[in-house]
């Protein structure tokens, strides 16, 4: 290829790199200035629930706690009458509070569906509003009638991740068994700042709007890149002396490459929760081999003979989880019948590494299963580090690090829209032009990653598919417009 071929093979590219560019943008624009402000409001869900809620999550240490079983009595009688017990989170820290979720009477047929063993699954919706249900998605598990009965019964339980956002969390000072207050889970704020920022308050069928705005968003990222790229004997950081468009330029290119790293992993892990890609994301986790350890039904305590051994106390199973399980604040959840199990998970998920799950037996406390990060799949534990970080959970550093991207993801899109005005007020074409063969000067490996990116988000191939209409309209009214200038 001579060199004059080349630079006409590069123009073109890099023609088409601006146009997708500003499709992208065009489309991610609204959606993503809503994505990025909910966010910011979410950064600091720490802060805004420990001035919200102290009086409810923390207590004022004292010298011994009563048992847990004094904690469950409590709740049961503060709890609404006909309300059914899911599951328990003991006081880890001195200061903590004991926190019991109760369900509704009509969550009583989800809370009975069991193993064999009449182990229970949780009901409902996780506690993280719009994202519970793309996340049980994405690591939930499907169930088959095992018992030969008739009956569905499932094949593996359920995961949990936290309280159901339908229960009611009661509250109870570990110390004096004193009941400090109840609360609706979904009226917390990280559920309500949750739902928010991925369906703006409304059902999951309106999570498409952010997952359509990350999609293009991606595209956006990937195509800034490769126009930084070209330009790399320009300066790397912007310059005090620029002025104008040229500032706003360097300013737009150099907090979007910088903030690149971190977009690719907000990104990535926010479409793991989508509704669409989130699929696409579960059927290739589940055709390489990368499904995380799913916790078979199957396991029954063992019944001891009659009137040989009582059923383990709630103080009696915190004790024996414990000797199995990290130390972490932990979810359990009873047994449900004669042969039922108990069973703890993590309830902190600010510790990848301490992420478990685990079932015991009702009356002998035996370890019956247990997984944790050692039995972890590779895509287990990149979702394990990625999602926390994406919520911000690994404390102050984290936080700042999303307040820096949502503001990085804020000022990259007024910045574009400063400059395309700025074009337009100098009489310049808003579109960016293509020049003749652009389309078809795309590499192959660029073709191949363009084809990767639609085959993974649905949406963005629907919408892509609106975007290629518009241009092939575009380009035939642009030659229907040069054949009449040329016949006048």
């Amino acid at each position: 290829m001579t060199f004059a071929l080349l630079a006409t093979v590069q123009a073109r590219r890099r023609g088409l790199l601006w146009r997708l560019h500003f499709w992208a943008a065009l489309i991610a624009s609204p959606f993503a200035l809503i994505a990025a402000g909910t966010g910011l409001l979410y950064v600091f869900t720490p802060q805004i629930e420990s001035a919200l809620y102290a009086h409810l999550d923390t207590v004022t240490p004292q010298q011994q706690r009563k048992p847990l079983d004094d904690a469950v009595a409590a709740a049961k009688q503060a709890a609404p009458a006909g309300w059914t017990l899911h599951s328990v989170t003991p006081a880890q820290d001195a200061d903590d509070s004991v926190k019991l979720a109760f369900m509704p009477p009509s969550a009583k047929a989800t809370m009975k569906m069991a193993s064999p063993g009449g182990q229970p699954v949780q009901g409902g919706h996780a506690s993280h509003g719009g994202h519970g249900g793309a996340e049980n998605a994405v690591n939930g598990a499907g169930g088959v009638d095992a018992s030969g009965t008739g009956k569905s019964k499932p094949e593996f339980l359920r995961p949990n991740f936290g309280f159901p956002s339908r229960s009611v969390v009661v509250y109870v000072n570990p110390y004096s068994a004193e009941v400090l207050g109840q609360l609706p889970q979904a009226e917390r704020f990280n559920v309500w700042a949750r739902k928010l920022h991925s369906s703006l308050l409304q059902s999951d069928n309106w999570r498409w709007m952010i997952e359509l705005a990350a999609s293009w968003l991606m595209v956006m990222l990937v195509t800034g890149v490769f126009l930084w790229w070209p330009a790399a004997g320009q300066p790397a950081l912007p310059q005090a002396s620029a002025k104008g468009r040229v500032a706003w330029k360097q300013w737009h290119a150099f907090l979007g490459v910088s903030l690149g790293l971190m977009s690719a992993v907000i990104l990535t892990t926010g479409l793991t929760w989508s509704q669409y890609a989130g699929s696409q994301v579960k059927w290739a986790r589940d055709v390489t081999g990368q499904t995380p350890p799913r916790i078979p039904a199957k396991f029954q305590s063992s019944l001891p003979p009659q009137g040989q051994a009582q059923a383990l106390s709630w103080q009696q199973a915190l004790q024996a989880i414990r000797q199995h399980a990290p130390q972490v604040s932990m979810q359990i959840m009873a047994p449900t019948g004669p042969a039922g199990v108990w069973r703890a998970n993590q309830m902190d998920r600010g510790d990848p590494s301490k992420r478990f799950d685990l079932l015991v037996d009702a009356y002998s406390g035996a370890q019956l299963y247990y997984s944790g990060w050692d039995q972890q799949t590779v895509f287990g534990k990149a979702t394990g580090i990625g999602i926390p970080f994406h919520r911000g959970e690994f404390g102050w550093w984290n936080q700042a690090l999303l307040f820096l991207f949502g503001a990085g993801v804020v000022f990259s899109i007024v910045s574009g829209w400063v400059m395309y005005f700025q074009r337009r007020a100098r009489g310049l074409s808003g579109l960016p032009a293509l020049l003749p063969g652009a389309w078809k000067s795309v590499s192959p490996w660029a073709a191949l990653g363009g084809l990767v990116m639609l085959l993974a988000l649905p949406l963005l191939a629907a919408s892509a598919a609106l975007v290629l209409l518009l241009e092939f309209t575009l380009a035939w009214r642009a030659r229907l417009r040069a054949a009449g200038s040329a016949g006048a």
